[in-house]
């Protein structure tokens, strides 16, 4: 397999990773969450490579990611504590931790690639210059594999989860009238969140992870009439997004993650501003709409 067609299949599989949890994120409005996470889960893969001199090593994401659950667990006990109101915590916690990663890198790890512009857009091509090499034959980037893992994992958990997170994302107040524990759903959710932040962390680093993870459900939803066409459409915006957004990054030598996180916004942009037109047009002539519907 050559490296480009490598890189754009990782490119693919992040893409996918990040917008199958992405599409309750924005079901739950918890968007601005993701960005305090891969802020949070930083100290932590810092301290797992120490452990494991390894970006793909499974125990450095499992680490990172409990780290980053615990952090995320601990804030929304300090916000229903009442010590301090409403999303100041956020504001004071995951910046900090996010700083003592920073210092943590710039300290221990000067001679690896690990530094701030990995930090905050990722690297996706460095990502995949780890081939996977059997019998002399190139298989692949081996952090895709390791992203398939939690592609899969992710997809098992949401299954059996499904209609679980389904009512505790639109009345969570409901679901415990029927016996739903929706604290426990919510901290299982995180966790899969944190688990895929940390996994893609390497790719798309702390501030395009959220693009990554936001943008396709939110384009999706202003297209979906249900919650499985939504995931169907965040689905497809988020391989479309990662195949254009790779090749226009080769073509012009550009960071891929941008390239996608750029992909993804002016999709937004254009499937907003063309479903506000349509519900102008449907409002100032309902029957010329509906039989051009027909």
């Amino acid at each position: 397999m050559s490296f480009v067609v490598g890189t754009s299949l990782l490119a693919i599989v992040t893409a996918l990773v990040c917008a199958l949890p992405g599409t309750f994120i924005v079901l739950r409005q918890s968007s601005m969450l993701v960005d305090a996470m891969s802020h949070a889960i930083l100290p932590g893969i810092v301290v797992g490579y120490y452990v494991t001199h390894d970006f793909d090593s499974p125990l450095l994401i499992i680490g990172a990611a409990v780290a980053g659950l615990i952090v995320v667990l601990g804030n929304d006990w300090l916000m229903r504590s009442g010590f301090v109101s409403g999303d100041a915590p956020q504001g004071l916690v995951f910046p900090m931790l996010f700083s003592i990663g920073v210092i943590l890198i710039s300290l221990n790890f000067g001679n690896i690639h690990l530094d701030t512009h990995m930090v905050l857009a990722g690297d996706l091509n460095f990502a995949a210059w780890h081939q996977l090499m059997i019998g002399g034959v190139s298989y692949g980037p081996i952090y895709m594999y390791v992203l398939l893992i939690v592609l899969a994992l992710n997809a098992i958990a949401m299954w059996f989860m499904y209609p679980r997170l389904k009512i505790t994302s639109f009345d969570p107040t409901f679901s415990s009238t029927i016996g739903i524990r929706a604290r426990v759903v919510d901290t299982a959710f995180m966790f899969l969140v944190a688990v895929t932040v940390t996994a893609a962390f390497n790719a798309a680093g702390a501030i395009l992870i959220v693009a990554l993870m936001i943008a396709p459900a939110a384009t999706a939803r202003l297209v979906s009439n249900s919650m499985s066409h939504m995931m169907i459409w965040t689905m497809g915006v988020a391989v479309a997004g990662a195949i254009i957004g790779f090749w226009i990054a080769y073509v012009v030598h550009a960071p891929t993650s941008a390239a996608m996180a750029v992909c993804y916004g002016l999709t937004f942009i254009v499937i907003l501003v063309t479903t506000k037109k349509r519900s102008a047009l449907r409002r100032t002539n309902p029957d010329r709409t509906q039989r051009a519907d027909a």
